[in-house]
């Protein structure tokens, strides 16, 4: 019996040996247990302006960033869920293509990827401020109109805008998209106006699309943009109309083509017209024009027809039934461009806004500023009128 003990006990030593021989780390090609992977920290978003922040400045913009991951994200919506556009740069930082609106309340909300691969979202509420004084403005020509070649597009704003730096700030607010790319630029005409013109004239068959981004833009101390604003507009048919004093003569050609030759009388002595590059500005069937309003008080007020306007002060092509008998041969009028009553309508009927009218060979010469007067300068004249002093392409 003590021998079958003995038998026993040694059988079970073995077996312990042998488990204790297959156990880990006996074996020295055996790695032992996977061990978990070493995983990268936790990715962070920061925001600027801070969650919570109040009275941000618009054009301060927005910054997201991520510590220790990458931007994947962003979405900037108001309370009525307009959304701001932005991109990423080469920085990794998200940031706003526009300024934002004034006086309004945004949100934040962003998502990055970690060095771990694993995604964080987080969100950011803040107010912008409320302008002291607010920029409005409007624009030239009419949306969807069709125009003639020489229309310039005019911004018309509330407030004078005079510092070189904010004027830069209104400019770069400003996009011309167009059909057919052309050298042109933004010019200042006055503290209240900028223009937008081809180098050239524009070319026959243009569709232009102008959007003011001025919503956010700082024009001034305490001065702000609240609103944007755009147009579309076509150009149509190429009409250039040559006014000679020499010749009497209103020389009318379509698209380079001479379609009518019209005897006019222009302006007296002592009420010349003004001689330069014009455009048409805006068209009246019937008016009646009253010499008080250029300040001579009693010396005409007559009923007119056709009348296509060429200068704010008051210079029209229109009928002049009472000057027939002048025209083509002598100058009359108080400094209009005088027609017959068939030749004026015809006119009246073929112009469209911003075809260019030429007078030349007077004694007075137009003044720029005196209406959409911008083939008055030459282009490097106007390009200096930009503030950033130079040209673009759309």
């Amino acid at each position: 019996m003590r021998h079958g003990r003995t038998f026993v006990t040694s059988i079970l030593a073995s077996m312990l040996l042998l488990a204790a021989g297959c156990s880990a780390g006996s074996d020295p090609a055996d790695p032992g247990p996977a061990k978990e992977p070493d995983e990268g920290p936790v990715a962070t978003l920061s925001f600027t302006p801070a969650d919570g922040a109040t009275k941000v400045a618009p054009d301060a913009g927005i910054t997201v960033k991520a510590t220790d991951g990458k931007v994947t994200k962003v979405t900037v919506a108001d309370a009525k869920g307009r959304k701001v556009s932005g991109t990423t740069g080469a920085d990794g930082a998200w940031r706003p293509k526009w300024p934002l609106r004034p006086s309004t309340a945004y949100t934040v909300s962003a998502e990055a990827t970690g060095s771990d691969g694993k995604p964080v979202t987080s969100q950011a509420k803040f107010t912008t401020l409320k302008p002291k004084r607010v920029l409005e403005s409007g624009m030239a020509p009419l949306d969807g109109e069709k125009v003639g070649v020489g229309m310039p597009v005019q911004l018309l704003l509330s407030q004078p805008v005079t510092a070189r730096k904010d004027r830069a700030a209104v400019e770069r607010s400003l996009t011309v998209r167009m059909s057919k790319p052309v050298e042109g630029a933004w010019s200042w005409v006055s503290d209240r106006e900028v223009q937008f013109r081809p180098r050239e004239y524009w070319p026959t068959g243009e569709k232009v699309t102008v959007v003011a981004h001025l919503a956010g833009v700082r024009a001034g101390s305490g001065l702000w943009g609240t609103k944007d604003r755009s147009l579309t507009f076509t150009v149509g048919p190429e009409h250039i109309t040559k006014v000679s004093n020499k010749s009497h003569q209103a020389v009318v050609r379509e698209n380079g083509e001479v379609v009518r030759t019209i005897p006019v009388s222009l302006g007296r002595p002592g009420d010349d017209s003004y001689s330069g590059i014009m455009i048409a500005q805006e068209k009246n069937p019937e008016m009646i024009m009253d010499s008080a309003t250029i300040g001579e008080p009693g010396e005409y007020r007559i009923k007119t027809q056709w009348n296509v306007r060429m200068t704010y002060s008051g210079t029209f092509f229109h009928a002049a039934p009472w000057s027939t008998g002048s025209q083509g041969n002598s100058n009359v009028s108080h400094g209009c461009v005088n027609a017959s009553p068939a030749n004026a309508r015809w006119f009246y009927e073929f112009t469209q806004r911003g075809d260019v009218i030429e007078v030349s060979g007077t004694s007075r010469k137009l003044r720029f500023g005196n209406g959409p007067t911008p083939w008055a300068k030459s282009w490097e004249s106007w390009l200096a009128g930009s503030a950033l002093g130079k040209s673009i392409s759309g």
